[in-house]
């Protein structure tokens, strides 16, 4: 091995063999074309030295032997070096995939026409391959930007190395500046973590949001990856959440209506029988006042059910082409307790159930309304909270929009007291309210999610109150 004077190795020493071996290779083609000819040389040149001819004739002679022996000895090299230099510049070119270089003089009537043959036919096989990879490639990376579904690749350093266009969406950043940031860092550590096929919490466009994960690994270049394909499944399961509740209000209505209608009958009829037959009258007025209490239970529970029955049996939207300004400002007008205050935003034309969009505006501004006007002390969502915030201002409700292309942004604030626990908000028949049934914000996705769009209620981070953000389409998907 080679070494330097300090007896480490010297850093230059794998290239002189190979130069040498090149030198060698050459000069020996050389030496072996002159010797092929020099027993020749020495024949002639004896025969010339022997004949009676003059000196200068002898040398003169001698010479031109000399320079015709030199000229096809070079002749010799040449022919058998340069072929060998072509090929190993076409063989080094395609080590540095460059496949438009070609072997001359490729032929199948001798073996070096036949090397040449060859290496055209590997150029030309890993030139094929290279276009079928550039082209498979690109593909690939057509279907990874035409996926909906956000798809993450990580290096073994947990590192973002590919993201598509959904993620960018997902992530609401451009690729750019994610790409080389690390998985904590852009929020996606916990779908590292988390078992394939798992549902994981990520809160980057509304609260609550349920994501199914899928992570495989593979490998790039012999390192491995990390593919994470994540899958919103927050509206499927909201949807069987909501088909099991239908169910269940189905089979409860028509049991319980079986009951409150011979119950309410049967309390008429006791009632009316009463004042007959009971002769004193405090117990005829103890009897009178339960029976009342009865029927009246009975029909508050009637409608107690009716509520429910209309929340599982809501008709589909039928759209329609409806200006948004009118349909605000008649909600507006509608609530006498409170004046609400409308900020209006760009005039659109929306493809809506007018009357579906309008229940669900009334809704949200009712249970705003009802939020301004609570107590200071009092939060929705529990019972006895103390609150360390100071005493409200005037209840205030502010309704405003904001049209873009392609969606319309709703959104209702109050300055109530807030949610203690939004993630309740959705929950069929959760209720603080004394007199409520825990139905108008389930109804109130329902439409939205009906009309393709989403619902979410959120507590005010720079002020009091709580915000209801309705995003709807301004136009429906094959309409």
């Amino acid at each position: 091995m080679g070494s330097s004077p300090l007896g480490k190795p010297d850093p230059t020493f794998r290239k002189a063999p190979r130069k040498r071996v090149r030198l060698l290779y050459e000069r020996r083609v050389s030496l072996f074309s002159l010797f092929v000819a020099l027993p020749g040389m020495l024949v002639s040149g004896f025969f010339t030295w022997l004949q009676p001819w003059l000196l200068e004739s002898k040398i003169a002679l001698t010479f031109a032997e000399l320079f015709v022996w030199w000229l096809l000895a070079m002749a010799l090299q040449e022919q058998t070096t340069r072929p060998l230099q072509t090929l190993s510049n076409v063989i080094a070119a395609l080590r540095e995939e460059d496949y438009s270089f070609r072997a001359r003089g490729a032929a199948t009537d001798d073996a070096l026409g036949e090397l040449s043959l060859e290496v055209n036919a590997l150029a030309d096989l890993l030139a094929d391959q290279r276009i079928r990879a550039i082209e498979a490639t690109a593909l690939l990376r057509r279907v990874v930007e035409e996926i909906e579904v956000p798809l993450f690749t990580f290096d073994p350093d947990q590192v973002l190395r590919l993201v598509n266009s959904a993620g960018e969406q997902l992530l609401q950043k451009p690729s750019v500046r994610l790409l080389g940031r690390t998985a904590k860092e852009i929020g996606l550590d916990k779908c590292l973590s988390a078992e394939s096929e798992t549902l994981v919490p990520l809160h980057f466009h509304y609260p609550n949001a349920r994501w199914l994960v899928r992570r495989s690994s593979f490998r790039q270049k012999g390192v491995p990856h990390t593919l994470i394909v994540l899958s919103d499944v927050s509206r499927a399961l909201r949807e069987e959440e909501r088909g099991a509740w239908q169910r269940l209000i189905r089979v409860l209505g028509h049991e319980l209506n079986n009951s409150l209608t011979p119950i309410k009958s049967i309390a008429g009829s006791l009632n009316a029988q009463v004042s007959k037959t009971v002769s004193d009258a405090n117990a005829r007025q103890d009897f009178e006042r339960g029976l009342t209490i009865i029927g009246t239970r009975a029909d508050s529970l009637n409608r107690f059910l009716q509520a429910y029955r209309r929340l599982a049996q809501m008709p589909p939207p039928v759209f329609r082409k409806t200006d948004l300004s009118p349909i605000v400002e008649r909600v507006a007008g509608l609530e006498t307790r409170l004046r609400v205050q409308v900020i209006p935003g760009t005039e659109a034309q929306l493809m809506i159930d007018s009357d579906q969009f309008e229940q669900m505006l009334i809704n949200l501004v009712r249970n705003a309304v009802e939020a301004a006007l609570e107590p200071p002390h009092a939060a929705r969502g529990s019972e006895e909270v103390e609150s360390v915030l100071p005493t409200r201002v005037d209840p205030q409700v502010v309704m405003q929009w904001e049209v873009t292309e392609k969606e319309l942004v709703f959104s209702i604030d109050d300055n109530g007291p807030g949610f203690l626990n939004p993630s309740n908000a959705f929950v069929p028949f959760y209720t603080t309210k004394p007199a409520g049934s825990g139905i108008g914000l389930v109804l109130c996705r329902q439409i939205a999610e009906a009309h393709g769009g989403s619902i979410e209620l959120l507590n005010q981070s720079k002020k009091r109150g709580c915000r209801a953000r309705v995003v709807l389409p301004r136009m429906q998907p094959g309409l």
